[in-house]
């Protein structure tokens, strides 16, 4: 398969702590992915890396053959897992802006994702509730033609009854060529759309496999998996 990320040796560390170590991944166009670990195991730190927003100690790390850098930009959305929009504009103001700024960002498919939300457009973020603002931030994130999505806890901050439509507005709202990355702690949410998975403990690799792998091979759920591994 064509491979949309590569990492190789991939250390980084704050001071004497080794937030990743040793990172070998190849991951192919295609695919959801989910980025599976307890808090401090390195998820955060990981996709900041692939956005630049950190720099590796050592190693490296590609996304379609390049650096993290200007020309990866164009090709990765990315949902931080803190909101970060500016809570005196309103929703159209922001779609405005992405419209600007992403070659590839469709106004149409946000505002539709916004009405099925029943979310208004006009409505300033101040207004919202933080699960609100955290489904629009994800409709932005989803209104691009990304090759690559990094989706840092989409599902976190909403509540139970929204999750289904949030995984739904993920899965169909992506090219099929692309891959998405998904970090998370709740597996047993997001299970059921994933094809591969990526556990991370302590900033290393402890297993990657697909997810029927680990059905065939364990009997297990990925859910099951994870808390026989995290002991949680």
């Amino acid at each position: 398969m064509n491979t949309i990320l590569e990492c190789k040796n991939l250390n980084k560390c704050f001071g004497s702590k080794k937030a990743l170590s040793n990172i070998n991944l190849s991951i192919p166009r295609g695919r959801i992915v989910g980025l599976l670990g307890p808090n401090g195991s390195g998820k955060t730190t990981f996709i900041k890396l692939c956005n630049e927003l950190l720099t590796p100690t050592s190693g490296e790390i590609l996304i379609a053959s390049n650096r993290p850098g200007v020309e990866t930009k164009k090709i990765i959305s990315y949902l931080p897992e803190n909101t970060y929009l500016n809570d005196w504009m309103r929703v159209s103001e922001i779609i405005q802006f992405f419209k600007d700024f992403y070659s590839d960002f469709s106004a149409e498919k946000a505002y539709d994702m916004l009405n099925r939300l029943n979310i208004n457009p006009n409505d300033k973020l101040k207004t919202m509730s933080k699960g609100t603002k955290e489904k629009v931030q994800l409709i932005l994130v989803m209104s691009r033609e990304a090759q690559l999505y990094l989706l840092d806890e989409p599902i976190g901050g909403v509540d139970p009854a929204a999750r289904d439509y949030i995984l739904n507005t993920i899965i169909n709202n992506y090219n099929e060529e692309a891959t998405i990355i998904i970090s998370t702690h709740l597996i047993s949410d997001i299970e059921k759309v994933l094809d591969d998975i990526i556990f991370l403990k302590d900033g290393e690799v402890v297993l990657a496999k697909t997810v029927d792998e680990i059905r065939e091979e364990n009997g297990k759920s990925v859910d099951d998996l994870f808390r026989e591994v995290f002991r949680c």
